[in-house]
């Protein structure tokens, strides 16, 4: 985990942010806990198939994914990608909405910068409906 001896700058936090969804989506799980402050994985992928892929298969019950698929192949997790940053006034909180096949989805995650007692870390993701 990327700890920082003052509070960090938002090029910074995008940038571990940016590189946590990478290894995300390549499927890397257990590499992308370990950059930041890390809540339930399992609660950010359901989240994030929930607003994609099984989103998009609403109506379409004959082509529609397996409803636990995603934990099988997460393939899907290919398709997502990351759009605009949102920061909160104070700089330390920061959502990023998500794209699936180039669609906004309702999900967005969310990403907070706290003072521990060994510097400054990132935290998250919340999933934002």
């Amino acid at each position: 985990m990327r700890i920082w001896t003052e509070h960090p700058a938002k090029a910074d936090v995008e940038a571990v942010v940016r590189r946590y969804f990478s290894l995300l989506r390549a499927g890397r799980i257990p590499e992308a806990e370990q950059l930041i402050d890390h809540h339930p994985v399992h609660h950010v992928l359901k989240s994030l198939w929930t607003g994609s892929v099984e989103a998009s298969a609403d109506g379409d019950e004959a082509g529609s994914p397996p409803v636990d698929g995603w934990e099988q192949d997460l393939s899907w997790l290919g398709e997502l990608n990351l759009a605009d940053f949102h920061w909160g006034h104070t700089g330390s909180h920061v959502y990023v909405e998500i794209t699936y096949h180039a669609q906004i989805i309702e999900v967005a995650l969310g990403f907070r910068v706290r003072a521990t007692d060994t510097g400054w870390v990132i935290t998250g993701p919340a999933t934002y409906w």
